[in-house]
């Protein structure tokens, strides 16, 4: 098949990581590269085996709507306050415009109740279809869809088969249980070529024709009119979930909105869970081994993201993911700092070496090993995000204090053992200084919890342990300068002190504070990005460099703020806004020099360190900052 002209001799064929769009509907997900190619998409859930791999390897299934031998369009954007990307396409004989979406509708489940679904059923629920209008605009444009699944990560081929008596609907049967059959549907004539399921038609000026890929036994569009209906209940879904924010009148308002629907769409809706990213082995280095699986629900990052939406009064997220940690806890059992996004518990990790990786970084990871490591980090950053959450409310459901005593007492059993640390290394375990932040964590807002919830006797013990972390940090967790350092022992430098101000555990004008968020400034900083730490310094049990790590940048921004420095925090803010993807999207890193995104996308740990630091930034341009990075909700 004769796709047009090949890329110039010596550049990649791969798109760069920062010109994938995301599209969701809450239950999947999809990247859609440039090109007009879904290049990365798993089913049913997201971290499923994927059907659409090119992303991780240029052969392994993709599916793309566009003009005929022209693979660079003259824009894309997101339709406002939407998951909807519309993409203009200018060929020698006209103008063509594609909208992507994945299709939102009325709640589905009528007869019966959800086999997936654990959460309380709302007014809206994905329709299992991945939605693709084409309009041609001026001119005549000749129209090419082609659909190449490969399942189960590029090690099976699909197999087309034509449904019902026509050339509208395709079918390819699942030859997994883990995969379900795939159909398309169209306004076109489709054609079948080996794996490929073809569509192809010269369009002329008012033209419109669609595509719809579906997964479940959910109708899919059937016509244009149907077609164009599923588009505008999809637009209006998400414009009614951004309209309930709180959103400033100002410059960066489209970052936060952007950056707010992101994590949206990072949801697992029938559980409450919340992906860390879309992707899988994305690389932090180029061509590197640094190459991880995101797609599962990092406690830490989860909680992370909903301050991020808390702070801009999307708290609805909360309950679901309030539930889905009390799932996880029921039984007594010890709180992971990673789960599936059904709650799965055991995520082993295996590589796929028949992959290439993305530009050849290798090795190609499904699961993570991590989750079984120690991170003494996750029960102050669940802690944390409960005050939160029983604060906005003034009071604390009944079902979840069982679960937070169990989770101080494990901060109290366990603060002053070794970890693997926020950044989960995979050399020896260490005192890392983080983690007693964290537990202090756990420890102060559980007896700020206990006050609210009349156990007395439990918020003076819990707070008596408190202090004592708390000594014990100050003690060993400073160096000679008077700056926190990375572990107890070390003079190395770790961006994780960066939440030292930020969660309180010393006030702004601490001498120690003030000191450490300037050296971390002038001397953990790439072209003035922050990196997570001198992996020279550091036993992370990898070889090679790695980029900045953009969530530390944003962090910096909300530290310089705290401590006083707000034209040097606008000045940041400003570089790293001008970093965004041409779609106001963040992978994990950024490379300082080429401002090249690395790492899986889109990273929910940015996003909402982006929220909370350009928050920062307006709120002391006005004059109303109070001072604390989540809302000032964790003060007494």
């Amino acid at each position: 098949m004769d796709y047009g002209p090949e890329p110039t001799e010596g550049r990649s064929t791969f798109p760069s990581i920062a010109e994938y769009a995301f599209l969701s509907d809450c239950e999947t997900n999809a990247l859609v590269a440039p090109s007009g190619s879904v290049e990365w998409m798993c089913l049913p859930r997201p971290d499923s085996p994927s059907v659409f791999s090119a992303i991780l390897d240029r052969g392994a299934g993709s599916f793309r709507v566009g003009p005929y031998g022209v693979r660079v369009p003259v824009a894309r954007r997101y339709l406002p306050g939407t998951l909807i990307l519309e993409t203009t396409w200018q060929t020698s004989t006209g103008w063509l415009q594609v909208r992507d979406a994945m299709v939102m509708g009325p709640w589905h489940n009528v007869a019966e109740r959800s086999q997936t679904h654990r959460r309380t059923p709302t007014d809206d629920d994905s329709e299992h279809v991945l939605l693709r209008t084409v309009k041609c605009v001026s001119g005549a444009v000749d129209l090419e869809v082609v659909c190449e699944p490969m399942p189960d990560y590029a090690r099976h081929e699909g197999h087309w088969q034509y449904d019902g008596e026509g050339y509208s609907s395709v079918v390819s049967p699942s030859l997994d249980a883990r995969n379900p059959d795939l159909r398309i549907t169209s306004s076109l004539r489709l054609g079948i070529e080996g794996r490929r399921a073809h569509g192809r038609t010269r369009m002329s000026k008012g033209d419109a024709h669609f595509v719809a890929m579906s997964w479940s036994p959910l109708p899919a569009p059937d016509g244009w009119r149907e077609a164009a209906d599923a588009m505008w209940r999809t637009e209006q879904f998400w414009r009614d979930w951004i309209t309930q924010g709180s959103f400033p009148d100002h410059p960066w308002r489209n970052y936060l909105q952007r950056s707010a629907l992101t994590l949206k769409g990072l949801t697992y809706a029938p559980t409450g869970a919340l992906l860390a990213a879309a992707t899988t082995s994305l690389p932090e280095t180029p061509g590197g081994e640094r190459n991880w699986d995101y797609r599962y629900a990092w406690i830490r990052d989860s909680t992370f993201a909903l301050w991020g939406l808390y702070t801009l009064g999307l708290d609805r997220e909360a309950n679901d993911f309030f539930a889905f940690i009390h799932d996880a806890c029921r039984d007594n059992k010890e709180l992971q700092i990673m789960y599936g996004v059904g709650g799965e518990e055991r995520l082993e990790e295996f590589e796929l070496p028949h992959l290439s990786g993305y530009e050849g970084a290798q090795p190609v990871r499904v699961g993570n090993a991590a989750y079984d490591q120690r991170q003494h980090d996750v029960w102050g950053a669940v802690l944390d995000s409960v005050y939160l959450h029983a604060k906005s409310r003034e009071q604390l459901p009944e079902s979840l204090w069982p679960i937070l005593k169990q989770q101080v007492e494990e901060a109290a059993k366990h603060w002053h053992l070794p970890d693997r640390g926020i950044w989960e290394v995979r050399g020896e375990m260490q005192h890392f200084t983080s983690s007693k932040l964290m537990c202090w964590v756990a420890m102060d807002r559980g007896a700020r919890l206990a006050r609210m919830y009349d156990e007395h006797d439990f918020a003076e013990q819990w707070q008596k342990l408190a202090d004592e972390i708390h000594a014990d940090v100050c003690a060993k967790g400073v160096d000679e300068r008077g700056v926190f350092v990375q572990r107890y022992g070390s003079d190395a430098l770790d961006a994780s002190l960066l939440l030292v101000p930020l969660l309180r555990f010393l006030p702004p004008d601490d001498e120690r504070v003030r000191a450490t968020v300037l050296a971390i400034a002038d001397e953990l900083t790439e072209e003035g990005l922050v990196l997570r730490y001198r992996v020279e310094e550091t036993d992370d049990g990898f070889a090679g460099e790695e980029g900045t790590f953009t969530i530390c940048s944003f962090w910096l921004v909300s530290a310089l703020v705290e401590i006083g420095e707000l034209e040097q925090a606008q000045r940041l803010c400003e570089r790293l806004l001008s970093f965004a993807s041409s779609l106001d999207l963040y992978a994990e890193e950024i490379d300082p020099r080429s401002g090249r995104h690395l790492g899986n996308f889109p990273q929910a740990f940015t996003h909402l360190a982006l929220i909370n630091a350009v928050m920062h930034v307006i709120r002391a341009e006005e004059g109303l900052v109070d001072g604390h990075y989540f809302e000032a909700a964790n003060q007494s």
